[in-house]
């Protein structure tokens, strides 16, 4: 039966050490970032001496529940807005219809 091979990031170096990327992330996740974001590697708020005041977790979760999302937007076109755009009259754009394929005809009769 084959292995299943483990999610691991293992990669060489120039050098030609191998570099366990997963095992890296681990060791350095409560190390603070550097500059002047304060937060830590896994994004956890940073207070005064570097004590955890926010979780990431937290973070996440008042972002999602506060975030309104997309709002919806209703596009309204007048006639004066067609022939800006087109260069045409209503009267004009009136004349023409849309077939079944996608293509403006002019009506017939």
């Amino acid at each position: 039966m084959p292995m299943k091979q483990s999610g691991r990031k293992i990669y060489k170096s120039a050098n030609g050490k191998n570099v366990d990327l997963d095992l890296l992330i681990k060791r350095n996740e409560l190390t603070p970032a550097v500059g002047n974001a304060r937060v830590n590697a896994r994004g956890d708020e940073l207070g005064p001496g570097g004590k955890i005041v926010r979780k990431r977790e937290d973070i996440l979760k008042d972002y999602y529940n506060n975030s309104a999302g997309m709002v919806d937007e209703t596009v309204k076109r007048s006639s004066k807005t067609e022939q800006s755009v087109t260069g045409a009259s209503a009267a004009e754009v009136a004349e023409w219809e849309e077939d079944e394929h996608g293509n403006y005809i002019r009506r017939q009769g």
